[in-house]
Parts: structure tokens; C-alpha cells; sequence
């Protein structure tokens, strides 16, 4: 069976940037599963997944418009530290939700804190950066009608 739009497809992958550092991945793991045709992965890596079929390995270079975009400096704000009053502890490097000017949650790096000033970037960690993928499929089958309603495999 091929990969296909609305195929469920179990994957092992390593993700490696330009200076052959794994960022990211799955081997050692289960493999990720995903919904073919439905936006659940980057861009790039589900073009190149098409047509594939189980047992195929290959790599594939994702240029940041397909992966995880270009880094948007205006995602980047110097809160001040009484936004986190109710953080038990606030340090660089924790990941934490804050509502945006919409009103949504997002997911933001804490990357600077001096003094009453903390820096926030919500860009995606990956923003900017052309990604390598080292791909193993590992199984291709048909969606159940739950999977094709909720548009996503439900991961256990």
C-alpha cells in the first residue's frame, strides 16, 4: 500500500540540521503516526512522503518555508516578570502558554530574563532552519472513519 491522502502512515525519523546535529526523532521509540493529506506534519516532509510505501528509507532537505517557517522577529517581546506572578520558579529555557493579542494560547520560550525583564519568543524552535530527515516507513494503512473525522491519529 502506498502513502496516500487519508492513510495513516507509522514513520521512524531522525530530524538533523545543517551541522549534522540530531534535533529531533523517533528511533529507539515508536515510530510517529500521522494522518496522510491533513496538515499533521511539516509541508515539505508529507510531500516527500507521498506515493512512498512501507520499508522505503530515504532523506529529504526541508527548505524553512516548508518546514517550520522563516523566524518572525515580531514574535520575539520583553514581558515584564509579573505576567509569570504565578510561577513557582521562571528560568531561561522553560516553555510555558501565554495568551496573545487574539486571545489564543501559544507556546513560548522563555530566552532572556534580566532583572523585571523577560524575554518570550513564540517562534517554533525549528523557525529558520533548513531541516534534514532520515525516514524509515514502517506502515501504511487505511484510516478508520474516527481518525478521518477528527482529522489526526490519536497518538497513545
Amino acid at each position: 500500500m502506498k502513502v496516500s491522502e487519508n492513510k495513516v502512515v507509522l514513520f521512524h525519523y531522525a530530524l538533523v540540521n545543517s551541522a549534522g546535529e540530531v534535533l529531533d526523532g523517533s528511533r529507539g521509540g515508536n515510530p510517529l503516526p500521522y494522518l496522510h493529506g491533513h496538515k499533521n506534519i511539516v509541508p515539505g516532509l508529507e510531500a516527500a512522503m507521498d506515493s512512498r510505501e512501507v520499508g522505503d528509507k530515504f532523506e529529504v532537505v526541508v527548505p524553512p518555508e516548508q518546514g517550520y517557517g522563516q523566524r518572525d522577529e515580531a514574535k520575539v517581546q520583553v514581558i515584564d516578570s509579573q505576567a509569570f506572578a504565578d510561577f513557582t520558579e521562571l528560568e531561561e529555557g522553560m516553555v510555558c502558554q501565554m495568551e496573545d493579542d487574539n486571545g489564543e494560547l501559544q507556546l513560548v520560550g522563555i530566552t532572556k530574563i534580566e532583572g523585571e525583564d523577560v524575554t518570550v519568543d513564540a517562534n517554533h524552535p525549528f523557525a529558520g532552519i533548513e531541516l534534514k530527515f532520515d525516514v524509515e516507513i514502517m506502515e501504511v494503512r487505511d484510516a478508520t472513519a474516527e481518525e478521518l473525522s477528527a482529522g489526526h491519529v490519536e497518538l497513545d
